[in-house]
């Protein structure tokens, strides 16, 4: 492997390996031993264990920023189509992953925020970027006419956004996704003003 795949192997084990136990229950021999690294070589590619967190934080981003640009500006979808298939989307998730895992994100935003200024400031980073999407999508449903023009569609994806982490965590705790499709229900016939 390159130097970059070896990285890059790193990131995506320990991602794996955080998403079920945590970044600070997550040690540097346990990524090493499941990246088929040589033990004693983190640090040539890391400058410390909160170097590789933030390489996971933006790894992740990355590849869900992917997810959101597929889900949410598929032109081929009605605008509040798109939003209810990226609810879907997190339910089947949530069951493929036998409410073990959840969004890495919110994981380690609960972890890491009260720890280290840089951890909460690239998280908050990645939230905003993501509220933005949907602000995005929103949008698009309000000059549809999917939804009421005097929303706020900036506080619709504060709402969206927050909301859905947060039954995301309970539908850990509940191992049920009955937390997520009751915020998804209650977004739509709600907040959206029964418009849909």
């Amino acid at each position: 492997m390159t130097r970059t795949e070896t990285r890059q192997a790193l990131i995506r084990a320990g991602s794996e390996i955080i998403a079920r136990q945590g970044f600070n229950n997550t040690g540097v021999s346990a990524v090493l031993s499941a990246a088929g690294v040589p033990k004693g070589s983190f640090y040539y590619y890391f400058s410390s264990k909160e170097d590789f967190g933030l390489a996971v934080i933006d790894d992740f981003d990355a590849e869900y920023d992917a997810r959101l640009e597929n889900l949410l500006n598929d032109t081929t979808v009605a605008p509040l189509q798109r939003i209810r298939n990226y609810f879907d989307a997190g339910l089947a998730d949530m069951v493929r992953y036998d409410y073990g895992r959840g969004c890495l994100i919110g994981n380690l935003s609960q972890e890491l925020a009260a720890q280290k200024e840089v951890f909460r400031d690239r998280l908050d980073t990645v939230f905003s970027r993501w509220t933005q999407r949907f602000v995005h999508c929103l949008e698009q449903a309000r000059a549809a006419n999917e939804i009421d023009p005097d929303q706020d569609v900036e506080q619709l994806a504060e709402i969206l956004l927050n909301g859905w982490e947060g039954a995301i965590l309970r539908a850990k705790v509940a191992r049920s996704t009955t937390p997520m499709t009751a915020f998804a229900d209650m977004f739509f016939s709600r907040m959206l003003d029964g418009r849909n």
